[in-house]
């Protein structure tokens, strides 16, 4: 539990800047009427950490099409962290016209505060789902532990690198995907499925905040034998350090599908909500889903994923969240203060 709020401290003061990005974006949105009369509109995206490349590259071609169609310019502000950590921070005050978060209940946490109206799920296409990923394990090199599947990390000796389900979305989804390997190789006995996540845990040496933060410790800082990764990260730490690592897909794996939608308390506030629905709907259109594809997203269209083959492994056995009842469900059997991660993590 020590080593927990150390690496939860240390994240949170490395990912600070972000959280700066959160509230600064009141201050952008309030100068709305200044840019609004020189022919400027600005726009504020909170999202989680492993997108920021993504959206790097999606604003860039967002804003030339807006130009283009609209004759006039727009700013696009960005907030990575933890997505658990952004929704409270939209919450408890954030700017954002949108969100792009890791899962579909960190949006219904925004819903629930009344930022965001019913009915968000299906104002855009494929559940406003426009990519998805899964979960991988990223290993140095030569994979010296000989790590295969999920029943390797219970192992003595293994070191896990795995951020943290209480503030990060895509912790959540590695959570999900061991628990669904346990109960399938035990029979569905749920309590021999909580004796291996608990040895799973035992075994996570750092617990980073958001996955970004966990793919640092890993990559940059060298620490661990494995991380448990959202696939993009896997992806681009690969591409960028051929050498040094190397990507295991295990038996089982699960559908990650990250959810977007508008704040609409703030766009309404913000003169906002058709530029805000329009920039998310754009992220559908075949220009947008290549470069999701090139950042190491799955994109929801299957003629474009197809030709991402050579990237993703497109026959890798997929559990999803209705297999948990959904969201609202998972959330509360595992996540909420008090259920399964508390208890085999000791609270």
């Amino acid at each position: 539990m020590k080593k927990r709020i150390i690496s939860l401290i240390l994240a949170t003061l490395l990912t600070g800047t972000a959280l700066a990005g959160c509230g600064s974006s009141s201050d952008n949105n309030g100068s709305s009427n200044d840019t609004a009369q020189a022919g400027k509109v600005t726009i504020t995206n909170v999202s989680y950490d492993p997108t920021r490349e993504l959206y790097q590259q999606y604003n860039e071609i967002f804003k030339k099409y807006y130009e283009e169609e609209h004759g006039s310019d727009i700013e696009i502000v960005q907030s990575h962290g933890g997505s658990g950590k952004q929704a409270r921070s939209v919450i408890e005050g954030a700017d954002a016209d949108v969100v792009t978060l890791a899962l579909e209940h960190d949006i219904t946490l925004v819903e629930e505060a009344g930022l965001i109206n019913s009915g968000w799920l299906s104002e855009f296409d494929l559940d406003s789902s426009p990519y998805t990923s899964t979960i991988v394990f990223l290993v140095r090199k030569g994979n010296p532990k000989n790590l295969k599947d999920w029943n390797d990390l219970i192992k003595d000796g293994v070191e896990i690198i795995n951020p943290d389900p209480k503030s990060s979305g895509g912790a959540c989804w590695n959570f999900l995907a061991a628990w669904k390997y346990a109960l399938d190789n035990n029979n569905n006995d749920e309590e021999k499925a909580k004796d291996f996540v608990r040895k799973l845990y035992e075994n996570v040496t750092v617990m980073d905040s958001g996955a970004r933060g966990a793919t640092t410790t890993f990559v940059e800082n060298g620490q661990g034998d494995v991380l448990i990764a959202w696939e993009n990260e896997a992806i681009n730490s690969v591409a960028e350090y051929p050498d040094q690592f190397e990507i295991v897909t295990p038996s089982i794996s699960i559908l990650a599908q990250p959810s977007v939608a508008i704040v609409d308390a703030n766009a309404d506030k913000n003169g906002t909500q058709d530029v805000a629905k329009e920039y998310l709907e754009y992220l559908y259109t075949e220009e947008a889903q290549k470069i999701i594809g090139e950042n190491g997203y799955r994109p929801t269209n299957e003629e474009i994923l197809n030709s991402f083959s050579d990237k993703f492994d497109l026959n890798v056995n997929l559990c999803k969240i209705d297999d948990f009842g959904g969201w609202n469900a998972a959330y509360e059997k595992f996540f909420d203060d008090g259920a399964i991660f508390d208890e085999i993590y000791g609270g």
